[in-house]
């Protein structure tokens, strides 16, 4: 499998794109926003259908409108009094609905966006393999660097607020982060599947880890085996290896569950 270079690229794009949905997951999971976190993925569908009609990088007009629709969704969620649910309800919808109009308007734009709603990872260049390295190196040391306040955050928001943090900056650069890290694993698992290697692996290590910091490790493993464990098991059974990668998340997500009710 190794000996061809396109699973060679493949491999190492599934250790660049777990790695990181591992450490965001964890982040994720913790402040409960796998649901904005749907939203902000499915509305990507948007930027990249512009950027497939203009011709322009579908990668880059994707990151862009998904940056643009999670700091919408903070800024909205915080001003209308409508709560974040109803919120991303409506980017979500009016994103994907932007992305379904202007496919239908380009010639062959339909075809093109497929890869990107379900994933083409064995077509990753030499050159998106290193953008994806650059940005997921930034993304982790973002995440790192703003590890104790978004604990912080995390556990008691009120108190939180009372010793200083802002909150809502703090708030902002995470949805941005989840934005920029949906981005990087369009080209592993899609659009529409990116979701399940953000959120089940940091689910699954939720089950089984009760500190913060084994959780975080957990999580990235978990992320690691089931982006390598689903692209080996896609080669073996001859399966789209974005869904496989989905489906290796959720079943080690049931093992987590199985172990977790027997140790109970």
């Amino acid at each position: 499998m190794l000996e061809h270079a396109f699973m060679q690229r493949a491999f190492a794009a599934g250790i660049l794109v777990g790695a990181v949905c591992g450490v965001l997951g964890f982040f994720v999971v913790l402040r409960r926003l796998a649901f904005i976190g749907v939203g902000i993925s499915h509305s990507a569908l948007g930027g990249v259908a512009l950027g497939l009609l203009l011709g322009v990088s579908p990668l880059l007009t994707g990151g862009a409108f998904a940056l643009v629709v999670a700091l919408g969704i903070a800024l909205a969620g915080s001003r209308s009094g409508l709560g974040r649910d109803t919120v991303i309800g409506v980017f979500f919808s009016g994103a994907m609905a932007f992305g379904v109009v202007l496919a239908s308007a380009g010639h062959g734009v339909q075809q093109e966006l497929f890869g990107y709603l379900f994933g083409n990872v064995l077509a990753v260049t030499s050159r998106e393999l290193a953008g994806l390295a650059v940005g997921g190196v930034s993304v982790v040391a973002a995440l790192l660097a703003l590890l104790r306040p978004q604990l912080f955050l995390a556990f008691d928001e009120e108190i939180a607020r009372a010793y200083g943090q802002r909150v809502q900056a703090l708030d902002m650069a995470l949805l941005a982060l989840l934005a920029a890290t949906i981005v990087i694993g369009v080209r592993l698992v899609g659009v529409l599947l990116i979701e399940a290697l953000l959120v089940v692996p940091a689910a699954a290590a939720a089950l089984l880890a009760r500190h913060y910091r084994a959780q975080l490790a957990l999580s990235v493993a978990l992320a690691l085996i089931s982006a390598l464990g689903g692209l080996a098991l896609a080669w073996q059974l001859d399966v789209a290896p974005g869904g496989m990668v989905a489906l290796t998340a959720v079943a080690l997500f049931f093992a987590a569950f199985a172990v977790r009710g027997r140790n109970a």
